[in-house]
């Protein structure tokens, strides 16, 4: 299963039309689900919106019985130049209850 998560500000309610910010995460999972076909295996493509998007995995994570949770890190830096990770890799670390893997994107060439 592939899961990727809109994260709806608390602003807005949590099931609001976020079409836009959908369309891009549809994208996102219709690319996995191309790489899984390369690689000749399955993955259920799934979509949520949820507040915290780490709470959101460790959730489905949960619900699902998973063995195996990967998480993708977008490679950032702080203002000031220090590597950040942000708050939901912790979060998943912290309390999810399988495996977790992190997976960092590649240092863009420029910071090489």
């Amino acid at each position: 299963m592939g899961v990727h998560v809109v994260e709806v500000e608390w602003s807005l309610p949590l099931d609001a039309d976020i079409a836009a910010r959908s369309e891009a995460a549809q994208q996102i999972l219709d690319r996995a689900e191309a790489r899984a076909e390369q690689l000749k295996t399955r993955l259920e493509p799934v979509l949520l919106q949820a507040r915290e998007v780490g709470a959101a995995l460790v959730d489905e994570a949960t619900e699902r019985n998973a063995d195996l949770l990967i998480v993708g890190l977008p490679y950032r830096k702080r203002f000031g130049g220090d590597f950040a990770i942000g708050r939901t890799v912790p979060y998943v670390l912290k309390h999810a209850p399988c495996e977790v893997w992190v997976i960092r994107e590649p240092m863009p060439e420029e910071m090489r």
